[in-house]
């Protein structure tokens, strides 16, 4: 059975951070999304337990785990906060990309104030006309001596206006995938601008913008990578976020599922616990069995792109597109067993429901997963 089992030192790191959700996330996840508080201060105390560069080598001041080891962290804070959490992947997956394909150079300049989270980091990809058709990305860096002057925008950036750096894909070369190449950029380079912060439906605990970049003077010293190798940096950058959305699914619906079974064991009608009644039994047994499916699929991927497996996109895509899938369908089914109660802000099941619904949107639509699967099956 220990094929199938977690170590003891990943228990370990397992239980840290449900003790660190359970006390500085979970009290006041409610509060973060109805104020639309950005919860830096906590961000940056997660920092200090490594949770700011968790698959950061060693040598990048990082703690140097796999992604199975971050899938259990991202999973646990989400039980709190699947916003939050998922933030605090997409500072990792930067970091990541910097640390695995940045120069010595980038590396210093870049990584230290990563790891503590002193400097948070966003990932740009996504543009207003290129979502899912991430490679006609038209923003463009014209080489000019030791600068690339970088003009275009970027859509739905997680951090945007809030982060100090923005990892950037970026056009230097031909259409398509080829000629994009990736940059570090800084908050306060000059013309770089924000939009105004986007109204959610979830995701309240972190901002979300339009970057904006105006004849924006780059070094060519902070490109990541060689020229032209930006999109398959991106590309392996997601596989990675993608399990940690997934992770982040698994975490909520697991709350989800906890708060059901408790709410069925105590809310009575025609004169019985509604836990008794045949039909919420069937559904919380379906639920259960989806989440623990979903789990044992993304762990299996997890450690395939921990050890580079030939299979591990293909696997990271149907981890994702399940996790997502079955983890909104859990909540939803969650929402329907605390009947009205359910719709109301007093009980978190609403905030879970509508934090959820975007992962099967983000790191890649689940259709966007479903074309990744299949093309690696029809190449066989």
């Amino acid at each position: 059975m220990s094929q199938f089992d977690l170590t003891d030192d990943q228990r370990q790191i397992q239980e840290m951070a449900q003790k660190f959700t359970a006390d500085a996330i979970t009290p006041h996840a409610a509060e973060w999304d109805e104020k639309h508080v950005f919860p830096r201060d906590t961000i940056r105390a997660a920092a200090e337990l490594g949770f700011g560069s968790i698959y950061v080598s060693e040598e990048g001041g990082g703690i140097g785990l796999g992604r199975l080891e971050a899938a259990l962290i991202m999973e646990a804070m989400a039980y709190g906060c699947p916003s939050t959490s998922a933030f605090i992947s997409i500072h990792n997956m930067a970091a990541w990309m910097i640390d695995r394909f940045g120069s010595a150079e980038v590396k210093a300049k870049y990584l230290p104030s990563m790891v503590t989270m002193e400097r948070l980091a966003s990932y740009c990809l996504t543009e207003p006309g290129s979502g899912s058709d991430a490679a006609a990305l038209k923003t463009k860096a014209v080489r000019d001596g030791d600068d690339y002057v970088v003009s275009g925008s970027k859509a739905f950036i997680s951090g945007g206006g809030e982060n100090e750096l923005y990892v950037t894909m970026v056009r230097t070369g031909e259409d398509g995938p080829k000629g994009i190449s990736c940059l570090v950029i800084e908050k306060d380079m000059p013309g770089v601008s924000f939009g105004a912060p986007e109204k959610k439906l979830g995701w309240h605990s972190q901002p979300t913008a339009q970057v904006n970049f105006d004849e924006v003077r780059v070094p060519v010293a902070n490109r990541v990578g060689g020229e032209g190798e930006g999109f398959r940096i991106a590309m392996l950058g997601l596989d990675g976020g993608r399990l940690n959305i997934g992770a982040c699914s698994l975490g909520g619906a697991q709350r989800c599922l906890d708060e059901a079974v408790a709410y069925t064991r105590e809310r009575k009608q025609f004169g019985h616990a509604i836990a008794d009644f045949q039909a919420t039994q069937f559904t919380l047994a379906d639920m259960a069995t989806d989440l623990e499916a979903a789990r044992a699929l993304l762990y299996m991927a997890a450690v395939k792109v921990t050890e580079n497996a030939p299979d591990k996109t293909r696997f990271a895509a149907m981890a994702k597109r399940l996790a997502t899938d079955n983890g909104s369908s859990i909540v939803d089914r969650a929402l329907q067993l605390h009947g009205g109660y359910g719709y109301l802000q007093d009980y978190p099941i609403e905030r879970f429901w509508r934090d959820l619904r975007v992962h099967s949107i983000l790191e890649g639509t689940n259709q966007v997963m479903r074309m990744i699967i299949s093309r690696d099956l029809l190449r066989q």
